[in-house]
């Protein structure tokens, strides 16, 4: 059953970045194309609510998914079972969550 449920979220994950993903990639042709530079970049994003939720939804989205991915590639090559399985599945969201976060804050706060 925790295997269907895993399969069903990570499903509901990449529904989730899809669309992220091509906004993502939208804004950085946008960015690119306007000759946008680091600086003025950043300084559109900073303090901005709305990237911060829209980046902090994407870096949520990925944590789990990635995490989900790895768990069924550590159980197959490695034949990682039981607790090592859940503690490095947790560990991988846990840390891609951290990761992803810090650079959200990095780009987003004031």
């Amino acid at each position: 059953m925790l295997t269907l449920r895993l399969y069903a979220l990570q499903r509901l994950t990449a529904l989730i970045m899809a669309p992220l993903v091509l906004g993502h990639i939208a804004v950085m042709i946008y960015a690119v194309q306007g000759g946008l530079s680091a600086a003025e970049i950043l300084g559109r994003t900073q303090g901005s609510l709305l990237w911060m939720l829209f980046y902090g939804s994407f870096v949520i989205a990925v944590s789990i998914h990635a995490a989900i991915g790895l768990r069924v590639i550590a159980f197959e090559s490695f034949k990682l079972k039981g607790t090592a399985l859940s503690l490095f599945t947790w560990g991988a969201g846990l840390a891609l969550l951290i990761m992803g976060g810090r650079a959200v804050y990095a780009v987003t706060a004031l």
